[in-house]
């Protein structure tokens, strides 16, 4: 499926960029962070930050001989575009999740928090993993923040984990499930009864 946002905005950098800036309004960044934070290449955050300053788009200060970057709040269509990159959509990222498969024995993936634009949550990930690389889950998990423009407060364990945290009705696994949450993957398929049997 072609992301929506890459078609209407032609170009997953310009998409990126538009995330991290809109979804982190309240922040300034600097060149380094944002080549961090969305894995552009240099030349690509400079092309499309030239674009966006000609229509102030953002906006530019120095500090300490380091240029600062922030989404411009006077921009004519700020809240029209701030609104259509808050919704979220699980399938936008699917790619993104792909990546999870090679970062070791994937039993279960959950999300919620801001995946699902649901700011209560403790937590936006569950990831139940056997034999976890964890370079691999750096790079995947720095990929796929870089295509939410977010951060990924993500909570990590194994199947051994799980079960003692099912067993003790841990709180915090217990109110993730009860709360509004999405299966990605789900090879776990006791789960599904536990979580129905909590709803009752």
């Amino acid at each position: 499926m072609a992301d929506i946002f890459e078609v209407l905005f032609g170009s997953k950098a310009r998409v990126r960029l538009l995330r991290l800036l809109l979804l982190n309004a309240d922040k300034e960044f600097s060149f380094e962070d944002i080549k961090t934070k969305t894995l552009l290449k240099k030349s690509e955050v400079t092309k499309e930050l030239n674009h966006f300053s000609k229509i102030k788009l953002v906006r530019e200060r120095s500090k300490k001989n380091q240029k600062l970057v922030a989404i411009n709040g006077q921009f004519p269509f700020y809240a029209e575009l701030k609104n259509l990159f808050s919704k979220s959509d699980i399938d936008t990222h699917s790619k993104a999740f792909q990546k999870l498969h090679a970062i070791g024995e994937v039993k279960l993936v959950l999300v919620s928090g801001v995946f699902l634009n649901y700011a209560k949550s403790k937590a936006d990930m569950i990831l139940v993993v056997n034999n976890v690389n964890r370079t691999k889950l750096k790079t995947a998990m720095s990929y796929l923040e870089a295509e939410l423009g977010r951060d990924v407060r993500f909570v990590l364990m194994n199947s051994e984990e799980l079960q003692y945290r099912l067993n003790m009705t841990d709180r915090f696994l217990m109110e993730f499930l009860e709360h509004s949450h999405q299966e990605v993957i789900n090879k776990i398929p006791e789960l599904k009864r536990f979580a129905a049997g909590l709803k009752r």
